[in-house]
C-alpha cells in the first residue's frame, strides 16, 4: 500500500543537541564563545558543575570537501565545503567521529542529512565493510610485502632505501624527503622551538597573563627570523602592513582581490624567484617554510582583513594581525584558524582548563608519538614510496599487490597530515586555544558531504567564499558559482596545473552532483516510488558520485600538491624553483 512521501527538511534545520557538560569539551575553545567575543580580555566564568543541562538548540555549517586545500597537509587535497546538516536530539552520547583523532572535539556522530543524502551509515554496515577491508587488505599486504623484499636490493632503489635495522637485515624506505628531515636534521630544531614556545608560554601565563598574545608575537617573529633570515621577515611584514592598510578601507572585494593577487605572487613566477631571494642562506627544508610560511601568512591576513570589514566597530590594530599571524605553532605549516576565532581565545586574560582536558592533550600527544612509531616500523618492511619510482618493477606487480600499494600512500598521506596537525594541536591546547581538528581518514570518506580533509583551509573557504555566494547552498546556480569561486581559490592555493586543476574539476562536479540529486529526487515522479529518499538519493549517486570521489582521490597522493603545505609539486616540477602552470 503507498504511503505519503514525507516532506522533504527545510534547507537549515537546527540542530538540537544536550548542552555538553563543561569537563566534556575545552575551555580554552569553545567555552562561552558568545561571551568572549562580545567582551574581549574578560577572564571567562568557571566551569559550571555537571547536573544534566537542558537542550539547546544551535546552527553549525559542516565543513565538506573533496580532501582538502594540504593545506595543505598530503593524500593531502583542498576541501570542499559542507552543507547545512541536522542531527536529532535523541540520537544518544556522541562518540568521536570516524577517522578523528582521539582527545579533539568532534561535531556529531549522531546520523546526520546532508544534501538529502544520509551520510551516517548503519554499525552493521560499517562492521561488514571494517571486516571486507581488513581481509582485502591482509592479502594485499602479503604481496607488498613479497614485492618489497625482492626488491630491496635493486639497483634502482639505492638511492632511496637505505640501512635501517641491520641486525634483523631490514632496510627502511627514506623517500619521504619531508618526513626524513623532520625527524633527523631539524628533529632537534623543531623540539626546541616548541619546548620553548611552551615553556615561554607558562612563564608569562603565571607572571604577567595579559602580556600572553606579546609574547606568542615576539616569539614567533624571533624564531622566524633566526630560521627565514630578517630580510624574509620584513617581506611578510610588507604583506601584512599591505593587506591592513585595505582593511581600514572597509571593502571586502578589495581585501579579497588583494589577498588573492599576494598569494598568486608566491604561487606564480617570476614574483615567487624574486620573493625567494629574500631568504638568507640555503638548507634542505628552504623551500617547504618558504611556501607553508608564506602561504599561511597571506591566508591568515586577508582573514583578518576581511573580519576587519565585518566588525568596523571593533577597531582592529595592526598589533592584533601581528600576534595572530605570527604565532609559532601555526606559522609554517598550519592549521590556520579564522581571526576572530584566535582572538576571542588569545584574549582571554586568565585561561582555564576543564577537568579531563589536560589529559586529552597528554592523550593525544600520545597518540602523535605512537603513529610516529608505527610509520617508523612500516618502512622497514614495505617500500610504499619507492617501489611506484621503478615503474618497471611496478608493471609486474599483481594487481592485489598494486591496489594496497595505491591504499597504503593515500593512508600515509593521512597519517603524515594527522602527525603534524596532532603535534602542532597538542602545542595550541597548552595555550588554551582550540585548534581545527586533524583530518579525517579517507576511509571513512564515501559522499562529497564528507570528504574534507584539512579542517582549517576547509572553514576558512566555507565563510568567506563557499557560504558567502553559495547562501543556503540550495540553489543551482549560486551553488555552481560557489564551487566554481571556491576551487578556483584552492587551484590557486595548490600551484596551477594540469593535475591540480582535474582534481578541482572533478571535485566542482561531485559537490553539485549531489544537489542535482537532492533536486532529483523531490520531483513528482520519483516522489511518488514506495522508496525512502535516503535511500534513493543514494541510488542514484552512487555509480557516478562514487566514481567522481574515487578519481579525486586517485590523482591526490604524490601527484597534486598538498593542501595543508603549500609546497608540493606534481611530477616534473620538483626541483625546477616555480610552480606548473
Amino acid at each position: 500500500m503507498p504511503q505519503a512521501t514525507p516532506s522533504p527538511p527545510p534547507p537549515h534545520p537546527p540542530t538540537i543537541l544536550p548542552a555538553a557538560p563543561c569537563g566534556q569539551q575545552l575551555c580554552s575553545a569553545r567555552l562561552c564563545s558568545t561571551l568572549l567575543s562580545s567582551t574581549p580580555g574578560r577572564p571567562p566564568p568557571p566551569c559550571p558543575p555537571p547536573p544534566p543541562p537542558p537542550a539547546v538548540t544551535t546552527y553549525h555549517s559542516k565543513p565538506r570537501g573533496g580532501g582538502d586545500p594540504r593545506a595543505g597537509h598530503n593524500p593531502p587535497w583542498p576541501q570542499s565545503p559542507a552543507r547545512r546538516t541536522n542531527a536529532r536530539s535523541d540520537a544518544g552520547p556522541r562518540s568521536p567521529e570516524v577517522g578523528s583523532v582521539p582527545g579533539s572535539l568532534t561535531a556529531s556522530s549522531s546520523p546526520i542529512q546532508a544534501m538529502g543524502i544520509k551520510t551516517a551509515l548503519p554499525a552493521a554496515e560499517l562492521g561488514l565493510y571494517s571486516l571486507v577491508l581488513s581481509g582485502a587488505l591482509a592479502y594485499a599486504g602479503r604481496g607488498l610485502l613479497e614485492a618489497s623484499q625482492d626488491g630491496a636490493h635493486r639497483k634502482a632503489f639505492r638511492e632511496s632505501v637505505r640501512p635501517g635495522w641491520e641486525y634483523i637485515g631490514r632496510k627502511m624506505d627514506v623517500a619521504d624527503f619531508e618526513w626524513v628531515m623532520w625527524f633527523t636534521s631539524f628533529r632537534n630544531v623543531i623540539v626546541f622551538a616548541l619546548s620553548g614556545h611552551v615553556l615561554f608560554a607558562k612563564l608569562c601565563t603565571m607572571v604577567a597573563p595579559q602580556l600572553r598574545s606579546w609574547m606568542y608575537a615576539v616569539y614567533g617573529a624571533l624564531a622566524v627570523m633566526g630560521t627565514m633570515g630578517p630580510w624574509y621577515l620584513l617581506l611578510l611584514l610588507g604583506h601584512c602592513v599591505g593587506l591592513y592598510v585595505a582593511s581600514l578601507l572597509g571593502q571586502p572585494w578589495l581585501c579579497l582581490s588583494l589577498g588573492l593577487a599576494s598569494l598568486a605572487s608566491f604561487k606564480l613566477d617570476p614574483l615567487i624567484s624574486w620573493q625567494n631571494g629574500f631568504v638568507t642562506g640555503t638548507f634542505d627544508l628552504q623551500e617547504v617554510l618558504f611556501q607553508g610560511g608564506s602561504g599561511f601568512t597571506v591566508l591568515r591576513c586577508t582573514s583578518f582583513a576581511l573580519e576587519s570589514c565585518a566588525h568596523p566597530d571593533r577597531r582592529y590594530s595592526l598589533a592584533d594581525l601581528l600576534k595572530y599571524n605570527f604565532y609559532l605553532p601555526f606559522f609554517f605549516f598550519g592549521p590556520i584558524m579564522t581571526f576572530d576565532r584566535f582572538h576571542a581565545q588569545v584574549s582571554q586574560v586568565e585561561p582555564v582548563r576543564c577537568e579531563g582536558e589536560l589529559w586529552r592533550i597528554r592523550a593525544q600527544a600520545g597518540l602523535s608519538v605512537v603513529a610516529i612509531m608505527a610509520v617508523d616500523i612500516f618502512f622497514h618492511f614495505f617500500y610504499i614510496l619507492t617501489i611506484p619510482s621503478d615503474l618497471k618493477f611496478a608493471s609486474r606487480l599483481p594487481d592485489s599487490a598494486l591496489a594496497g600499494l595505491a591504499y597504503s600512500n593515500l593512508v600515509y598521506d593521512w597519517v603524515k597530515a594527522a602527525v603534524l596537525f596532532g603535534v602542532v594541536n597538542t602545542v595550541a591546547r597548552l595555550d588554551h586555544l582550540d585548534p581545527p581538528q586533524p583530518p579525517k581518514c579517507i576511509t571513512a570518506l564515501y559522499v562529497f558531504a564528507e570528504t574534507h580533509f584539512d579542517r582549517g583551509i576547509n572553514d576558512w573557504l566555507c565563510k568567506y567564499v563557499y557560504d558567502h555566494i553559495g547562501g543556503e547552498h540550495s540553489e543551482v546556480i549560486p551553488e555552481l558559482g560557489a564551487t566554481v569561486a571556491t576551487f578556483s581559490i584552492t587551484t590557486l592555493w595548490l600551484g596551477p596545473c594540469g593535475i591540480v586543476y582535474l582534481w578541482s574539476f572533478l571535485n566542482c562536479f561531485g559537490l553539485n552532483f549531489e544537489l542535482w540529486v537532492q533536486k532529483l529526487v523531490k520531483l513528482g515522479p520519483l516522489a511518488q516510488i514506495e522508496v525512502s529518499r535516503e535511500g534513493l538519493a543514494l541510488g542514484l549517486a552512487g555509480s557516478l558520485d562514487r566514481v567522481a570521489l574515487l578519481l579525486s582521490g586517485v590523482f591526490q597522493p604524490h601527484l597534486a600538491p598538498s593542501p595543508e603545505l603549500s609546497h608540493h609539486y606534481p611530477p616534473g616540477c620538483q626541483g625546477s624553483g616555480s610552480h606548473c602552470g
